[in-house]
């Protein structure tokens, strides 16, 4: 998904114009990466965390030529995903998830049967 396409969504599910949903999308982001330059962790429940770690500086190798070359320490973002966007990711699948609003509501004993490799919720 695309910023673009976020900014899609979020106007067609809160019945906003695209531009004032491109306000809100840049606000939200805006405010991830300030927290982020203050060193601030966020915390979004049932999502993931963001954070930035500390790489120090270190010796590595020009893969060309192979001479040493030294990287200097720096900040990154880092995010860790949280534990229910891990088991819906692992449970769901992203196929099952965007063919689910296509399917008749009742298809019969056909649709109770789960997909071949996949255990039944």
């Amino acid at each position: 998904m695309t910023k673009a396409e976020l900014v899609e969504e979020v106007a067609r599910a809160a019945e906003l114009t695209k531009k004032d949903s491109e306000v809100i999308v840049e606000e939200v982001f805006k405010n991830i990466i300030q927290a982020l330059n203050r060193g601030e962790k966020i915390e979004l429940r049932g999502f993931g965390s963001f954070r930035v770690r500390q790489r120090d500086a270190r010796r590595g190798r020009n893969p060309k030529t192979g001479a040493p070359v030294d990287i200097p320490a720096k900040r990154v973002p880092y995010f860790k995903p949280g534990k229910e966007l891990k088991e819906l990711i692992n449970v769901d699948g992203a196929s099952e998830a965007e063919a689910a609003p296509a399917e008749p509501v009742d298809a019969g004993p056909e649709s109770a049967a789960a997909p071949a490799g996949e255990n039944p919720a």
